[in-house]
């Protein structure tokens, strides 16, 4: 864990920001996939054959990120925002790690109790963790739409908040997770490091 005399830039990793644009893209994707799985009969089985993979794949990578972000003290929140908007922050930050975690568990639960295997790439499967069984199936069904209701309200809320601080706010939230240089003159925090200890309290 890094010390109380380091630094903690403004921007996020590069590793880190590589891993969050390449999971938002993921859930993006994923997140149509669900609705279109819905709304389409012809095209189910091979919007499935995409949606088990990638559902994989996004549990794979939230445990990265979980990883990556215990071991590296994340930028600070923009100086502006109070007490409460920064908690509502962390709790519903929080709260999407535990979805993107559940959620492909669920799915990959479901896929078990139904009796199938979850179908990676070609004869590639994942093993079964539940068992074969139609109650079981019924309960993991029932969770996994749960979870994704509350994916998309939470995913969407993290948009809006995004992008209200970014096109009305203009406190350079988005800039801690882009790769562009922060210019002169925008309202990104001008110092390109700031203490750890801060860094802490400001989370």
């Amino acid at each position: 864990m890094p010390s109380d005399t380091e630094t903690t830039a403004v921007k996020f990793t590069a590793v880190a920001r590589g891993l969050h644009w390449i999971m938002a893209a993921a859930v993006i994707a994923m997140l149509f996939i669900g609705v279109f799985m819905v709304g389409s009969i012809s095209e189910f089985h091979l919007l499935v054959t995409i949606h088990e993979p990638l559902g994989f794949a996004i549990l794979i990578l939230a445990l990265v990120r979980i990883g990556w972000r215990l071991r590296h003290t994340p930028p600070p929140w923009p100086p502006g925002m109070s007490r409460p908007e920064r908690l509502a922050a962390k709790y519903s930050e929080r709260l999407m790690y535990a979805l993107f975690i559940l959620q492909p568990l669920f799915g990959w639960a479901m896929v078990s109790a139904s009796g199938q295997p979850v179908v990676l790439f070609g004869s590639w499967y994942l093993p079964s963790i539940a068992p074969a069984n139609a109650t079981v199936f019924a309960v993991l069904l029932r969770a996994h739409i749960v979870a994704a209701y509350l994916l998309y309200v939470t995913f969407a809320a993290h948009l809006a908040a995004v992008l209200w601080h970014t096109l009305v706010v203009r406190d350079g939230m988005l800039s801690r997770m882009t790769f562009g240089l922060v210019r002169a003159g925008t309202s990104a925090p001008a110092a390109q490091v700031i203490p750890a200890t801060e860094a802490r309290t400001a989370q």
